[in-house]
This record gives structure tokens, C-alpha cells and sequence, in this order.
């Protein structure tokens, strides 16, 4: 009889822990709607849903991985909406094999798509000046930056995470 009261004791005490887990990841994710970024992410790493390095995350949607700075590791990105918020630690440029030199600032926000990034704040390229992008689309062997006009870049010099050079000023 002991055993069966114990077996019995021991089901329902388990399914009751079961249940108030259950009730305290509802509540997490409620929670984590109306939270900052970091707050996410934090709630996301309890939750055991853990987040791709950025290299990752950019070859998943078909970009080069090289298109942010090696340091470039920490970032928010928001399933739903395509939303993606890049930290870098300081301002910062990156040049590349073909000439090309990108200017970074210490967050930048864009849209991320399949082979697209748009609406993107907080990255210049030299064209003679600096220009900001507005966005970076990927065809085959080909990226297109759009800075007011197109301007179409090889596509592999994007391929290889470089380091960015700080500098004073965006």
C-alpha cells in the first residue's frame, strides 16, 4: 500500500511541477514582449531558444557574412517583423579586398530579408563622399547598394569577416 501512495504521491507532485513550469513560461513570454532587447534576449536564453552568431543569421538569409565588422556580435532580431538591430562596440570602418570601405556606427537598424537588407540606419559607403545605405541586395555573384543611385559590387570581398578600424566621428 505504501508503494502505491508513493507512486501516486510522486505522479501528481510531478505533474503539478509540470503544470507551474508550463505557467511560468506563459508568463515569461508575455512578459518578454514588453521588454528591451537585451531583456529578450536574456528571456530567450532561459527559454532554451538560443540565437545564431550573425554570420549565421546573414548566410541564412543569403548575404555575404562579412557585411558587419568582425566585433559585430551581438544583435536583436525579431522573427515577426524582419527587424534586426546590430551593436557594434565603436564607430568603426571596414575595408575590403575591391577598394570598398563601409562606415559603421555603434547600432545599426535594419530590415532583414531573404537576400535583401533594407530601411538600413547607421551605415555609409565611399562613393568620392560618404553616402549613407539605404539598402543591400543580393543577386548571385552580384551585392547592389542602394545610396541614392545603385551602385553594384562583386560580391565576393563580402564573403570574409574583416575587423573594423575605430574612428572618431560617423
Amino acid at each position: 500500500m505504501d508503494k502505491i501512495l508513493s507512486k501516486a504521491g510522486s505522479y501528481w507532485a510531478n505533474r503539478k511541477a509540470t503544470n507551474q513550469l508550463n505557467s511560468v513560461g506563459d508568463e515569461i513570454s508575455s512578459f518578454s514582449s514588453t521588454v528591451d532587447g537585451a531583456t529578450k534576449w536574456f528571456l530567450n536564453k532561459i527559454k532554451g531558444k538560443m540565437q545564431l552568431a550573425l554570420p549565421e543569421l546573414l548566410k541564412e538569409y543569403d548575404l555575404p557574412i562579412g557585411l558587419f565588422p568582425r566585433d559585430a556580435t551581438n544583435y536583436e532580431f525579431d522573427e515577426e517583423t524582419g527587424k534586426l538591430v546590430v551593436y557594434i562596440p565603436e564607430v568603426c570602418e571596414v575595408g575590403y579586398k575591391d577598394s570598398s570601405v563601409l562606415r559603421f556606427f555603434t547600432t545599426v537598424t535594419c530590415y532583414l530579408e531573404k537576400g535583401r537588407i533594407s530601411e538600413i540606419e547607421g551605415m555609409k559607403i565611399k562613393v568620392l563622399v560618404w553616402v549613407k545605405v539605404t539598402t543591400i541586395s543580393s543577386e548571385g555573384s552580384r551585392l547592389h547598394f542602394t545610396v541614392g543611385m545603385r551602385r553594384t559590387k562583386n560580391r565576393e570581398p563580402f564573403e570574409i569577416s574583416r575587423d573594423g578600424v575605430p574612428i572618431e566621428k560617423f
